[in-house]
């Protein structure tokens, strides 16, 4: 798959564009000054696959929890930061590895500069995020709304600043709730510069509606090349933004993550109760970390043929099912043992993987 030529960026462990894996990331909801609670959560996270994470700093609390929360996690960790510059020179002296904040609201140039000169000391980026909904008032003026010109060209106004500082350890950011719009603002941003893309639709809402539109915006900028690192926004527990976005890649070939299910959407012909077998099927996959395709499949006639890429399956006959190895069928079972054959397979697979 092309994707778009970007320099790349050291951030904490690991590299962020050029040739590097896009990343995943994620944002804590818990209190940032609550260091237990929000360890706890980014230890959660990284047991998902989290790569990169967030947290909030609204206050000098928050700001000086920071530290404790770096010494215990194993992640690279961003400060969020808004309006108060003294907010982001307390991140950096607590260690972070990355600050998420826009130059132009912040305070005076003399301000930024103070903020470029520490973290030009450890090479820290910074991310500048421009949000539809937060437009400065002369460019929304400028273009009437939120337009995807709008977008670059506050986003442009930020980066400047940084340029003539001359400090260009940065990543950027285009959000909007609005999809179509999104994606035109990282088209136009693409084509103007090589700085790395940070990812992602914004207040996408629930896990319902916003798993559909990130899937929509992020994966249509990523099947074009655009992107380096990502971040699913949804309403409530983290851990769904990590599970989704892996997702997202391991749907475009991007990232390998745990195991692929794949089941058939039945039709006349299945005779077994595929949706509950399926749903089992998926359930237990979710104890298991290797890469492994699984397919579920309503019918022995064309079963195994139409997932014969899968490493392991089953297809239903009448309250049976047939357990087949790419493509080949390997046994016969009752549809009540189904399942613990199919995972019996499995686990033979995952330890001979192991062996060799």
């Amino acid at each position: 798959m092309y994707r778009r030529k970007s320099r790349q960026l050291k951030l904490g462990n690991m590299f962020i564009g050029g040739d590097a894996p896009i990343s995943v990331q994620s944002m804590t909801n818990t209190k940032t000054e609550n260091v237990e609670a929000t360890v706890n959560q980014i230890r959660e996270l990284t047991a998902l696959g989290c790569d990169v994470i967030r947290c909030a700093v609204p206050d000098l609390i928050a700001a000086r929890a920071l530290a404790a929360i770096k010494e215990q996690i194993s992640i690279p960790l961003i400060a969020d930061i808004h309006f108060d510059y003294k907010l982001a020179l307390e991140a950096l002296d607590s260690g972070v590895d990355g600050l998420r904040l826009n130059p132009g609201n912040i305070g005076g140039e003399d301000r930024v500069a103070q903020v470029i000169e520490k973290a030009s000391v450890h090479n820290i980026p910074i991310r500048i995020g421009v949000n539809a909904g937060s437009l400065p008032k002369d460019i929304l003026f400028k273009y009437g709304h939120p337009t995807p010109e709008a977008l670059v060209e506050a986003a442009w106004r930020h980066i400047k600043i940084l340029e003539k500082l001359d400090y260009q350890n940065i990543k950027i950011s285009l959000k909007a709730h609005d999809v179509p719009l999104t994606i035109a603002a990282y088209r136009l941003m693409a084509e103007q510069c090589d700085y790395p893309l940070h990812v992602g639709i914004t207040e996408a809402g629930t896990v319902n509606s916003g798993i559909i539109k990130s899937a929509v915006g992020i994966g249509a900028l990523l099947a074009e090349g655009i992107g380096d690192t990502i971040r699913v926004s949804l309403t409530g527990d983290p851990a769904n933004e990590v599970r989704v976005a892996y997702q997202i890649l391991k749907a475009l070939g991007l990232r390998e993550y745990g195991p692929t299910l794949i089941s058939c959407p039945t039709c006349g012909r299945t005779q077994i109760n595929l949706e509950k077998l399926a749903l089992e099927v998926e359930k237990r996959l979710e104890n298991i970390k290797d890469p492994i395709t699984v397919a579920v499949m309503g019918c022995v006639v064309n079963g195994p043929g139409e997932a014969r890429e899968a490493d392991i399956g089953i297809a239903g006959g009448i309250s049976e099912g047939l357990i087949f190895k790419k493509g080949k069928i390997i046994k016969k079972v009752s549809e009540e043992e189904i399942i613990d054959a199919l995972f019996a397979e499995i686990d033979k697979i995952l330890i001979e993987r192991k062996i060799n």
